[in-house]
């Protein structure tokens, strides 16, 4: 029963992942606008970042993809609704990008960071910071990365991107950033 649950969960992860996006969101820290939004004028603008040599360990130009600010890779946040650990699907080429690096580059490691904003009690923002990495680390895993070089740590609350008290700086502090090793 159990193999036939996770069948099921496997198809439609994949039929859910299909399009195979080729671009992520690019935040837009100069504007201090919300990181999740999409802008279309003006602002961050979501295409235009190129997956290209992420498998590899360098894009081919000897410059290391992981800090190249024209690669995916140098993207490092992957941002959630309030009160959710669901990673949506603005952000699943992000990790997917992550993954494919991870599965190619086996001598790599990555920590996932889950935080929280500030409402909710100080347990209940760490558990859910918890539970934001977990899903990282379950989306990756799922996409061939092995289990063991992926750590989750929950920060909760206690690390926030944006030391504001408004929406616009929970909904930076609502997140998972993934950290390599040696960085």
């Amino acid at each position: 029963m159990k193999k036939i649950v996770l069948a099921a969960l496997v198809v439609a992860f994949v039929a859910g992942c299909s399009t195979n996006p080729t671009t992520a969101p690019v935040e837009d820290k100069s504007s201090g606008t919300d990181p999740s939004a999409a802008s279309t004028a003006g602002g961050a603008s979501t295409s235009g970042t190129s997956t290209a040599g992420v498998a590899g360990s360098n894009t081919g130009s000897g410059v290391n993809p992981l800090k190249d600010p024209n690669n995916v890779l140098s993207k490092r946040s992957i941002y959630f609704e309030y009160d959710s650990f669901t990673v949506s699907d603005q952000y699943k080429a992000l990790v997917e990008a992550h993954a494919k690096y991870l599965a190619a580059n086996r001598n790599a490691r990555v920590a996932l960071q889950g935080h929280a904003d500030e409402r909710g009690s100080r347990e209940y923002n760490i558990a859910l910071g918890q539970k934001r990495a977990d899903a990282v680390k379950r989306m990756m895993t799922l996409l061939g990365v092995q289990e063991t070089i992926v750590e989750t740590v929950s920060f909760g609350e206690e690390k926030p991107k944006n030391a504001g008290h408004d929406e616009t700086s929970w909904t930076e502090n609502r997140r998972v950033d993934i950290i390599y090793a040696g960085e």
